[in-house]
């Protein structure tokens, strides 16, 4: 049932993009394997996460954090006159051209919010602490998720974040019309003819 649920939560085909200034960035879920650093990511899903300064969310998993997989998910979620907010990894290099703006924070110098020369903020904050929360959901909440349905639990952490302002009666009511028209089907069913 709660699969069922998630399911009725995520947005499978956005028809808007995101705008304004939009924080993009990359995280890891899943556990730890004995004997590798906290940096092996062999057994963990990538989520990519785009978030537009004050408004919404929208996170994707990912085969691969590469510049060819963020390019196709930044191509899809996000306007061209957006202002792109990302750390200093390569992948986002390229495909940060195509937008207004693109800024970047550098970790590795332990910067992670700076004024430009324009006088807006850069900094991928914002994105950070949406990471952090989900981690903490996840292993508060169900303390582990298969890479299979990683995608499914994002569709309710992204619905929880984007109706934040809501009280939980009106987000609940919000739901509930997001039903209709899904079916969600862990098997496929048997054919009659055999």
């Amino acid at each position: 049932m709660c699969h069922r649920i998630l399911y009725a939560l995520k947005e499978h085909n956005p028809t808007d993009l995101l705008t304004g200034t939009i924080e993009a960035d990359e995280t890891y879920i899943g556990g730890r394997r004995r004997g590798r650093g906290r940096a092996y990511k062999g057994n963990k899903t990538p989520v990519v996460s785009l978030i537009e300064r004050g408004g919404r969310v929208r996170s994707q998993v990912v085969d691969s954090v590469t510049g060819k997989e963020i390019t196709k998910v930044l191509r899809l979620h996000v306007a061209k006159d957006a202002i792109l907010n990302t750390d200093e990894s390569p992948v986002y290099a390229k495909i940060g051209q195509e937008f207004a703006a693109h800024e970047a924070v550098n970790h590795h110098r332990e910067e992670y919010a700076r004024i430009n020369n324009s006088g807006r903020l850069v900094t991928t904050n914002t994105a950070e602490g949406f990471f952090g929360n989900c981690k903490r959901s996840i292993d508060g909440t169900h303390h582990h998720i298969s890479r299979k349905h990683t995608g499914l639990y994002f569709a309710e952490l992204d619905y929880k974040y984007n109706t934040r302002k809501d009280s939980d009666g009106a987000r609940t009511n919000a739901a509930i019309p997001k039903i209709e028209g899904k079916r969600l089907m862990l098997r496929r069913p048997r054919s009659s003819e055999k």
